[in-house]
């Protein structure tokens, strides 16, 4: 039977994949139009007004929906961030092939 083995340098990219795919996953899937959620954003809970990165969150959650233009008004750089984030994730699987241990294939 073969085994697959991550190297230990590599793996370290694959959790870089894994992060970039959870969060764009929780931020599409959040309601951008509920304001009564709890917010780990330190800006939103001091009271501020407005907050760039909670702007970019609502715009990919507007974007999952279909809604462009609200996901423009959100924050204008919202579609550029999936494209390169998906990019990133894309490059890290395309770079990292996982390779069989040659020690226990002669086994």
């Amino acid at each position: 039977m073969r085994k697959f083995s991550i190297p230990k340098f590599k793996l370290h990219r694959y959790l870089e994949a894994a992060v970039w795919i959870v969060g764009l996953t929780l931020m599409a899937l959040s309601d951008p139009w509920a304001n009564d959620h709890y917010s780990l954003c330190l800006i939103k809970n001091s009271g501020l007004g407005f907050c760039p990165g909670c702007g970019l969150g609502h715009s990919i959650g507007f974007l999952a929906r279909g809604e462009w233009i609200q996901s423009f008004k959100s924050h204008p750089l919202g579609i550029i961030a999936i494209i390169i984030l998906s990019y990133r994730v894309y490059t890290i699987f395309k770079n990292t092939p996982i390779k069989t241990n040659r020690n226990e294939q002669n086994n």
